[in-house]
Parts: C-alpha cells; structure tokens; sequence
C-alpha cells in the first residue's frame, strides 16, 4: 500500500508537474497576447507668453550721408534747372531776330524808295470840287509785304504806309504765322465825303492821302483781322501795337475805339494837324 502510496503520490506529483507546466504555459500565452499599455509620454508644458510676439526693437535713427554731387558729363548737369533771368539785352536779341524785310531792288519802285513796288500813274481830277490827284502812284507792295489790291494814293502816303510796316507791322507780328505776308485793303482812293455823310468835308480817301487796312495776312494763311481780333486777348494786343505804331507815319488813325464808322478796319491818312496827330 505505502509503495502504491508512494506511487500515487508520484504519479500526483507528476499530474501536478504537468498541469503546472500546462498552466504556465497557457499563462505565458496570455500575457503574451495581452495588450501592452502605452508607453508612459512625458506631458508637453503649457504655452507660455514666452511664445507671444514679441515688440520690435527700437531702432537707431538712420543718418543719412550728404549725397555727393555727381561727376559733371554731356548727359548730366550739375547746377540746379532752376531758371534764371535773363541776361541784359536779351529782349533786344530777340527782337533783332524777328523776321525784317530783305532789301528791295531798283525794279519796279515808285517815290524814289526800292521798298514801295508798284508804278505811277497820270494826274486823277476831282469829280467834285477838292478832289484828285496831281501825282498818284498806284501801291502794290510795301517793304516785301503785298496789298491785297492795288491802292491808289500819293507818294508821301505811300512812304507813310511803308514806314507802318517796316517799323510797325514787322515787330508787332514777329514770328507769329510765319511773319506778315499781305495786308486786306478795303478802301483807298475815292472822290467822297467823310465817312460818305452828304454834306460832309471832302475825305482825304478823295485826295490820295488815305488808306484802310482791315487786316494782316500771315504767312501761314492767317489773318489778323480788325474786326474779330481787336478784343481777342492774343491778337488784340499785335493790333493795338500796330495801331499805336501808325500814330506818327500817319496824320489820323482811326481803330475800333474811335466811332462806329470804324469796327472793322484801321483808317490812316497824312493829313497834318497844329496839334499833333490825331490817333483814336
């Protein structure tokens, strides 16, 4: 029985070896099989106001180094653009440069002057009394500058008109269109009264002393004209340094300002009077 005991007791110790072996092995499994936990992560610290953005440093005021004045070249310039004044004697230079009438040859002159181109013409009596023309000269041009048709009158108004334009239409013109190329005459010789008013005093168109100029032509094709330009801010003022330059050459000068009779033209005659010139 003790030897069976002893048996049994083996044989038990060896069911329980084996189940033990059995239970550490299904236990090994299943610890293997076990998810494993996670890894234990350090926790991240806060944001801090470290992170805010930060305000920008106070920079140091920037001095900036005088600029040095460039190296002076045909393409640069080293002294201000600014302009100047003028120097002296600089509007004589520029009038000097105005266009002026080219000298005239002997060819075609009358009155004894080059410059006054046309031809002379026989004695005109007077329809009525105290008019005519003892020595009158047909006018075509004066000082290079053309009529617009020829005009009849004596000699000493013909220097006069010459005299005008030399000394009065050129410089008030100047440049302007070219430079002056003709003058519109309207009227010229006629045996009338004045302003053709019955019972009027002989005009002195009705002796060959008087002229009318209603405009100047340019060479661009313009034309200053008296009737629309003499309260035009630009031609009014050649106009008028026209007109008043006719006030010596001439005995009379009539504009826009001195009746209704003349809106629309320049009347010159060589009339002479006590007083002076009589220019309105």
């Amino acid at each position: 029985m003790e030897t069976r005991f002893i048996g049994g007791r083996v044989i038990w110790q060896a069911g329980a070896l084996a189940l033990t072996v059995c239970v550490g092995v299904g236990t090994a499994q299943a610890e293997a099989l076990r998810p494993k936990p996670r890894p234990v992560v350090a926790e991240l610290p806060l944001l801090s106001s470290s992170l805010r953005p930060m305000a920008r440093p106070v920079a140091a005021p920037v001095v900036l180094a005088p600029v040095q004045p460039a190296p002076s070249t045909r393409l640069a310039v080293v002294t201000s653009l600014r302009p100047i004044s003028r120097p002296k004697g600089f509007a004589r230079k520029i009038a000097s440069s105005a266009p002026k009438p080219a000298s005239a040859g002997r060819r075609g002159r009358i009155c004894g002057v080059n410059e006054i181109k046309g031809q002379a013409i026989s004695a005109i009596p007077g329809k009525i009394n105290g008019c005519g023309i003892s020595d009158p000269v047909r006018v075509t041009e004066v000082s290079g500058v053309k009529l617009s048709q020829a005009a009849v009158m004596d000699c000493t108004t013909a220097k006069a008109l010459n005299s005008w334009v030399r000394n009065g239409v050129y410089p008030a013109v100047g440049r302007l269109g070219g430079g002056a190329s003709s003058l519109r005459v309207v009227a010229h010789y006629a045996c009338r009264t004045r302003n053709s008013q019955r019972g009027a005093k002989i005009s002195e168109h009705g002796k060959g002393r008087a002229v009318d100029i209603a405009g100047i032509r340019l060479k661009n094709g313009a034309e200053l004209s008296v009737l629309r330009g003499w309260r035009d801010p630009v031609q009014g003022k050649v106009l008028k340094k026209m007109h008043k330059a006719a006030c010596g050459p001439f005995g009379t000068v009539l504009g826009p300002n001195a009746d209704k009779y003349h809106q629309d033209h320049f009347h010159f005659d060589t009339a002479r009077y006590r007083s002076g010139a009589y220019c309105r």
